[in-house]
């Protein structure tokens, strides 16, 4: 029965270890600061929401330290503990914005 339970236990193991390979591998940070980067650039220049609006509406958990704001660039940029960062440039009315 021991036997069976360890077997079992092995499988398991084996296959969580398979599964682990296709996992997406980036920090939350990363991701974190990137996506607020779009959501504030959208809320500024295509919604054309004030900065006040938007810092309220883009609030993110984990809380991104710092959002930089450039309108003569149409450019956002975010960073997160000095290592983490993003940025989102409002490019045309058709695409509105993307990250660089």
């Amino acid at each position: 029965m021991k036997t069976r339970i360890l077997l079992c236990c092995a499988a398991l193991l084996s296959a969580a270890a398979c599964s682990n390979s296709g996992r997406y591998e980036r920090n939350d940070l990363e991701l974190v600061t990137a996506y607020t980067a779009k959501d504030f650039c959208s809320c500024m220049f295509v919604m054309e929401r004030d900065e006040g609006y938007c810092r309220a509406w883009t609030k993110a958990n984990p809380q991104v330290a710092r959002i930089e704001v450039d309108t003569q660039h149409k450019l956002v940029r975010t960073s997160a503990l000095s290592l983490w960062s993003g940025a989102a440039r409002w490019k045309n009315e058709r695409e509105g914005c993307v990250n660089e």
